[in-house]
């Protein structure tokens, strides 16, 4: 991923990053499931794109919903 606009979320597991994708969306915050760049991990084959200025409100709303993240790398 070279974008400077996007951000990727990654997860532990799919099913964390389908509910993040759910979750995120009921608040607003578009989200674009997408595969997981293989420089960064080999866990999960699906992330989560996002804008880079939505960092901290993707941390701080998937915290709060309880969906475990593995890390959030941006562009």
């Amino acid at each position: 991923m070279t974008d400077p606009e996007f951000a990727v979320v990654l997860f532990h597991t799919s099913n964390h990053a389908f509910r993040a994708e759910r979750v995120l969306g009921k608040e607003g915050i578009a989200c674009k499931l997408v595969p997981v760049p293989r420089h960064l991990s080999s866990d999960c084959g699906v992330c989560a794109q996002i804008r880079r200025e939505h960092q901290q409100d993707t941390a701080r709303i998937l915290q709060a919903a309880r969906v475990e993240v593995a890390g959030i790398h941006g562009g």
